[in-house]
């Protein structure tokens, strides 16, 4: 992580990504199809890609197998059902069929339509991949990676990534690039880095464009050049990438490359808020607070706050702990100035009037924020403990340490890889 300008953070996304490719059933839906039958050799014309499939896929004949599994695996033609999409991907698998063994390792990667398994996910993966089949060698390199299914092995991570991206397969180039940038199983080399990077990004993988976006932001070991920023965030952003989004945002709301336009950095902080970005959940909780790009509205100001502040964003605690906390005092203590309790960061203070407020609440924020390291938390806890029982103090206390008993397990699960789907 990179700490970016005027206090937002940032910075290059270094998760192995999988990539999920069930390629294309062959036809297409609603016209005829005439196609040579595998099994008799004979031209037959078909009333759908379905029907051109399913007699020699039921005989036997591997490719055709496959196909159909492709389609029950999306829905074409036929009702989107996974177990019968892995029924005749392993009908095809077992014959050798590559694709079909990588399709049927990432429906045992993702427990789609099989309870989830991440050693059988490898062993299909491994056999595909020993057959050169392109998107198997990346995942098996993302299961090495994260250790999914196998033994941790950054070496063997490499190695499968490589293959992956000697060969132009974009997610393998990116997830090499993060290699090189982190130093896992290769020595730490920026330039390499952003070689691998510039080819995923060239070829439209969206991570690694907002890589190069941040890189080019930071000036990450190349001159910094906003306007270049701007361009590679746009295309990941476009992606509906929401690292990226929230990073045009940024550069929207403050003017970097871009006029400043306080309207499109709203969009793109929404548009990644919407997929759960803590980051920009903040962003946008701060533009409603202002009413910059948008009406001021605190009520929104606060349901943005309250999201990123329940993924641990210690910025939108301690806003949400002063959104809580300042309507009490302004309506139970006289004669407290406004500045009392100041927000976090750049924010101006804002009218809290619409929004409920709650001390205990208030204080829980604050002791989440300030364990965090947040002076502005720290000190607001001193300020309002003044107006609290010894019983209110205590139940704070109690809450923010359930709160922080509960992320702790969360934060021990394994991570879970970013899977691009493109089926």
């Amino acid at each position: 992580m990179m700490e970016g300008r005027n206090g937002t953070v940032s910075g290059l996304i270094g998760a192995a990504v999988a990539a999920l490719f069930l390629l294309p059933a062959d036809g297409s839906a609603q016209q005829d199809i005439m196609r040579p039958d595998p099994c008799s050799g004979l031209n037959i014309v078909h009333t759908s890609a379905l029907a051109s499939l399913i007699g020699c896929a039921a005989a036997g004949y591997a490719p055709d197998q496959y196909s159909v599994g492709v389609m029950f695996a999306n829905g074409i033609e036929v009702a989107e059902n996974d177990a019968e999409a892995v029924r005749w991907f392993r009908m095809a698998a077992e014959q050798g069929h590559p694709a079909a063994q990588h399709d049927l390792g990432l429906m045992y990667a993702e427990g789609e339509g099989v309870p989830e398994d991440n050693e059988e996910a490898v062993h299909w993966y491994r056999l595909a991949a020993e057959q050169e089949y392109i998107p198997a060698q990346g995942n098996l390199g993302v299961m090495y990676d994260n250790g999914y299914g196998v033994a941790e092995d950054d070496a063997e991570a490499v190695r499968w990534y490589r293959l992956a991206a000697e060969q132009r397969f974009a997610p393998a180039q990116y997830n090499f690039g993060v290699m090189y940038d982190n130093g896992d199983g290769v020595p730490e080399d920026d330039a390499e880095a952003m070689r691998w990077y510039q080819l995923s990004a060239e070829r439209g993988f969206a991570p690694a464009q907002y890589n190069l976006g941040a890189i080019y932001d930071h000036g990450d070991g190349v001159p910094e050049d906003d306007g270049q920023a701007v361009r590679w965030y746009r295309l990941s952003a476009e992606q509906g990438f929401a690292a990226a989004q929230h990073a045009l945002g940024v550069m929207c709301d403050h003017g970097y490359g871009v006029p400043a336009d306080d309207a499109e950095a709203v969009r793109w902080y929404r548009l990644a808020a919407e997929q759960d970005l803590a980051l920009a959940q903040f962003a946008l909780g701060a533009m409603y607070s202002r009413g910059e790009g948008v009406l001021r509205d605190e009520a929104e100001a606060a349901r943005w706050y309250q999201l990123a502040a329940e993924q641990g964003d210690v910025l939108a605690q301690t806003n949400l702990g002063v959104v809580l906390a300042q309507r009490w005092y302004r309506r139970q203590v006289e004669g407290v100035q406004a500045d009392t309790l100041a927000e976090a960061d750049f924010l101006a203070e804002v009218d809290l009037g619409l929004v409920q407020q709650d001390l205990v609440l208030a204080f829980k924020w604050f002791t989440l924020a300030a364990t965090q390291g947040n002076k502005t938390a720290e000190m607001n806890m001193g300020v309002i403990e003044q107006w609290m029982t010894p019983e209110e103090v205590a139940e704070a206390q109690r809450l923010s340490q359930e709160w922080m008993d509960a992320h702790s397990r969360d934060a021990a699960k394994p991570s879970e890889t970013i899977r691009i789907q493109n089926r």
